[in-house]
């Protein structure tokens, strides 16, 4: 699922674990090389320099699983971002569809600070051949709007919210930043609805759970420690959702005691009733432009939502159970359209950081 970290282990373990094994935060270190890598954007006249700036500035951008399934290329006038096919997520995202909205997100990014670099961004998509996304700079002059200053902040929260409703104009910005080319997006706020996603989330987190290829692939990509995220530099750290940080020589066979769909889902019931509401991104095409739209859709989205003090958290598990996404779609009142990402929004702490891979391992 785009983005979202599981709560692998439970508060059950910080408690019942010896706390010589258990860290139930983040190292400082992490955490410090976590914050290095949203350092303010560095300026200069070195071409070279800047792209390289404006590509670390990209890569903060949330992918499936926290992949970055993603390179660039870098050109005279451009930065080409091609999808990384060695870190797709075959079990959840069969079609790529998560992998073109992690791409999505990262050209949102890169357009932000570009222009507050002093350059203007066009993307352009190339179905053919890698089915990569041509990002052409030209010089403008330099705006560091609100969406840009998100950017080193932003994150997928995925702790408690406050439960308080958003205000009219902030609703007003979200649906505003969340719509797109083809792509719109619904807010709902009405506890009926909510309740009506909640009902959807839960079936298909317990069909996920029940899958022992998903579950296998998930595993692979969460990083029990501190040091295990720092040194991979990619993705799920357990800290950044709350989860006890264990070596995995000890995480691992301890996941399966506590990671199980009731107290799963308990905890999904638990942090939508406690959201502002839900955000639901619908494409006018299901095909890879329009995923690429809905990612930057989201991203802006996300990055309106931290310039307000709100936060959000992906819910995707309804897309991402092929019988249960039309289902999902039909009580929304969307037909045969496809629903590209679930996201529930609203105040609350900040959760740890999670880790990038160094500019030089994404650039070709």
């Amino acid at each position: 699922m785009l983005m979202h970290r599981r709560d692998v282990l439970g508060a059950v373990a910080c408690g019942a674990l010896s706390p010589a094994l258990v860290g139930c935060s983040s190292t400082a270190s992490e955490q410090d090389a976590a914050r290095a890598l949203r350092r303010p954007l560095a300026g200069g006249a070195d071409r070279a320099q800047v792209q390289h700036e404006l590509v670390r500035y990209a890569t903060l951008a949330p992918s499936s699983h926290n992949t970055q399934c993603w390179t660039y290329h870098l050109q005279d006038q451009a930065i080409v971002i091609a999808p990384d096919s060695s870190r797709r997520c075959p079990v959840v995202d069969p079609d790529d569809h998560h992998l073109y909205v992690s791409l999505g997100c990262a050209t949102e990014n890169l357009a932000h600070a570009a222009l507050a670099a002093g350059l203007q961004a066009e993307a352009r998509f190339d179905p053919a051949g890698l089915g990569a996304i041509t990002v052409q700079l030209q010089a403008a002059r330099a705006l560091a709007t609100p969406l840009f200053q998100a950017i080193t902040e932003r994150q997928c929260t995925r702790g408690d919210y406050d439960g308080k409703p958003a205000a009219t104009d902030e609703l007003r910005l979200l649906e505003r930043a969340g719509t797109g080319n083809g792509v719109r997006v619904m807010l709902l706020t009405e506890r009926a609805a909510i309740e009506k996603v909640l009902e959807y989330v839960v079936a298909a987190n317990t069909a996920q759970m029940g899958n022992t290829a998903f579950v296998a692939e998930l595993k692979s990509w969460i990083r029990f420690s501190a040091a295990e995220a720092q040194q991979s530099g990619d993705g799920l750290f357990s800290g950044a959702s709350g989860s006890p940080v264990l070596p995995r020589w000890l995480a691992s066979p301890l996941m399966g005691l506590f990671f199980t769909p009731k107290s799963e889902n308990e905890r999904y019931a638990r942090q939508i009733r406690n959201a502002s509401g839900i955000a639901v991104f619908v494409s006018e095409v299901s095909d890879k432009a329009h995923w690429i739209e809905a990612g930057r859709c989201y991203e802006r989205f996300a990055l309106q939502a931290t310039a307000l003090g709100l936060r959000n958290a992906l819910l995707n598990q309804p897309l991402e159970v092929s019988a249960i996404r039309p289902q999902f779609a039909s009580a929304l009142g969307l037909g045969s359209l496809r629903p590209d990402l679930v996201a529930r929004f609203g105040r609350g702490p900040a959760m740890p950081l999670s880790m990038r891979r160094p500019v030089q391992s994404v650039v070709c």
